[in-house]
């Protein structure tokens, strides 16, 4: 009898551990994006490099700003007349779902470096009713904006050929605390925003 119920016992620890095993299985960790390189026997992933931004309040914008934070990044110009409008709403939508979030920035890099002046930045970031403490919109030297895109995975660069004079990417992307990019969507597609923002959760359960 003692058997029986001894067994019994190591039957039910059994089953809870599967159970647990379970579920972790069914946790997910997001990737690092890019290609490492091995340095003693460790996966090193690319980061964003050093910067220095000035945003909409004329305040310095570096690595700094976003010390312990997370943060969404865009590339844009504010007189864009394609894909602009729709990836800034899709990026407000995100902005809303985590507006109490206090360990989530949003950094949008203008491409125009001619128009979209601090003053004009100011104008824009008010129009879109967002905290300019938490959405850092920036302007700076046309080489050091568009050289950084790369470092995003994203494209930015003057193209006559393209609506509004410039080809620029569409993409939100996820930075996590290292300054590592951790995810991407498709600013223009709100089921891929959908995606971007469960994402999102992961990373600040993550960090």
């Amino acid at each position: 009898m003692k058997e029986l119920i001894l067994f019994s016992l190591l039957f039910i620890i059994l089953l809870l551990t599967s159970s647990a095993c379970g579920g972790n299985k069914q946790q997910k960790s997001l990737p690092y994006i890019g290609h490492y390189e091995i340095v003693n026997d460790k996966k090193i992933y690319p980061i964003i490099r050093d910067f220095s931004f000035k945003d909409q309040d004329s305040s310095l914008v570096s690595k700094t700003t976003f010390n312990n934070k997370i943060y969404i990044a865009d590339f844009f110009f504010i007189n864009c007349p394609t894909i602009c409008p729709k990836v800034k709403a899709q990026m407000k939508r995100v902005y809303d779902h985590f507006e109490k979030e206090d360990r989530l920035m949003f950094l949008s890099h203008s491409i125009d470096t001619k128009y979209d002046t601090i003053p004009a930045l100011k104008k824009y970031q008010t129009k879109l009713g967002v905290d300019g403490n938490k959405w850092k919109f920036v302007t700076g030297e046309k080489d050091s904006l568009y050289a950084i895109a790369a470092d995003y995975f994203s494209v930015a660069k003057e193209d006559k050929e393209a609506p509004g004079g410039f080809d620029h990417s569409g993409r939100l992307l996820l930075i996590d605390k290292n300054f590592h990019v951790r995810s991407f969507c498709d600013g223009t597609d709100p089921d891929s925003v959908n995606d971007f923002i469960k994402d999102i959760e992961i990373l600040l359960d993550e960090q």
